[in-house]
C-alpha cells in the first residue's frame, strides 16, 4: 500500500505550482507572446509584458527553471521559446474558462481583434484564418473525415481549445497531389509527429483548425511564399496581397475578412506603430 502511495505521489502533476506561475499577469503575458512557437528575445518579451528588463529577467528565469520555456544564448542576447506545443494548448484551454481582459486602450482592442482573425497556435494557424483554411481543405476534398465543425452536444472527448480526438481526418489522394504541387514534402515530415491533428479553436469555438505535422508544414510554406507574415506583435499573422490571391486560387479560401473595401490587405501594423 505504501509502495502504491509513493508511486502516486511521484506521478501526480503539481498543478498548483504551474498555476501559481501563470497566475502572475506579467508571466502570463510572456507565455502568451510565446504561444506562436517562435523564438523571442528577452527585450521584446519585456515590452510585451509591460515590465522593465530586470523584472522580465526574473520572470523568465522562473519559467525556465520550471521547464515551461527554454532559453538560447547568442552572444550577449538571450532568446526564449516555449518548451513544447503542450504549453500552448494548456494556455489556450485556460483562455476558454477565463473572463475577458478589460479593454482599456485602442491598442489592446486592435490586438484582440487581430488575434481572433489570424494568429499562430504554436507552429500552425489558428483564429478565423486557421478555421477558414481547414474548411477550405475539407470543402475542396483535400481532407476527408469531417466537416470541420465542432458540435459540443455530440462531442465525446473534444472540448474548446484542446487537441481533438473524436474525429479522424484523412489526407486524400487529391490532397497529397495538391499539397505536393504546393511545395510540401509530405515524405519528409517527421514520423514521430502525427501527420494530421486538429484543435478546437478557442476564439472560433465551433470550428476545428489544422495542427500536427501537416498543419505546421503548411503554415511554414505560407510564410516562405510570403502569403502570410508576422505582425508587429507576437502571434499575430497578416495575410499579404499575394496571399489573398494565392489562397483564393489554390485553396478557394474566402479571403474577404483580410481585405478592406478597396481590396487591400487589412493590417494593423501601421496603427500599432502609431500607438507605440
Amino acid at each position: 500500500m505504501a509502495h502504491h502511495e509513493a508511486d502516486r505521489a511521484v506521478a501526480d502533476p503539481d498543478i498548483a505550482r504551474t498555476a501559481a506561475l501563470i497566475a502572475d499577469a506579467s508571466r502570463a503575458r510572456i507565455l502568451k507572446a510565446l504561444c506562436g512557437g517562435r523564438e523571442i528575445s528577452a527585450g521584446l518579451l519585456a515590452a510585451e509584458a509591460g515590465v522593465a528588463a530586470a523584472t522580465a529577467s526574473g520572470h523568465l528565469a522562473k519559467l525556465v527553471e520550471t521547464g515551461l520555456i527554454t532559453v538560447r544564448q547568442e552572444g550577449r542576447n538571450r532568446y526564449y521559446r516555449l518548451a513544447g506545443e503542450e504549453v500552448t494548448m494548456a494556455l489556450e484551454a485556460l483562455a476558454v474558462i477565463s473572463p475577458p481582459l478589460r479593454v482599456t486602450s485602442l491598442r489592446q482592442d486592435i490586438r484582440s481583434n487581430a488575434l481572433r482573425r489570424s494568429r499562430t497556435c504554436y507552429d500552425h494557424l489558428a483564429g478565423l484564418l486557421g478555421v477558414s483554411l481547414m474548411r477550405a481543405l475539407t470543402d475542396g476534398a483535400l481532407l476527408t473525415g469531417h466537416d470541420g465543425i465542432h458540435r459540443p452536444d455530440g462531442a465525446v472527448h473534444d472540448r474548446a481549445a484542446a487537441y481533438g480526438r473524436d474525429v479522424h481526418y484523412v489526407l486524400t489522394a487529391q490532397g497529397r497531389d495538391t499539397l505536393t504541387a504546393f511545395g510540401i514534402d509530405l515524405a519528409g515530415l517527421p514520423a514521430r509527429r502525427p501527420l494530421i491533428r486538429y484543435c478546437v479553436d478557442w476564439s472560433e469555438r465551433r470550428c476545428h483548425h489544422l495542427a500536427g505535422a501537416l498543419g505546421g508544414a503548411l503554415t511554414r510554406r505560407l510564410f516562405d511564399l510570403q502569403w502570410i507574415r508576422h505582425g508587429v506583435s507576437p502571434r499575430i499573422v497578416h495575410v499579404t496581397t499575394s496571399g489573398i490571391d494565392g489562397l483564393e486560387r489554390v485553396f478557394a479560401l474566402d479571403t474577404a475578412p483580410w481585405q478592406t473595401a478597396t481590396g487591400s490587405v487589412q493590417d494593423e501594423s501601421d496603427r500599432f506603430r502609431a500607438l507605440s
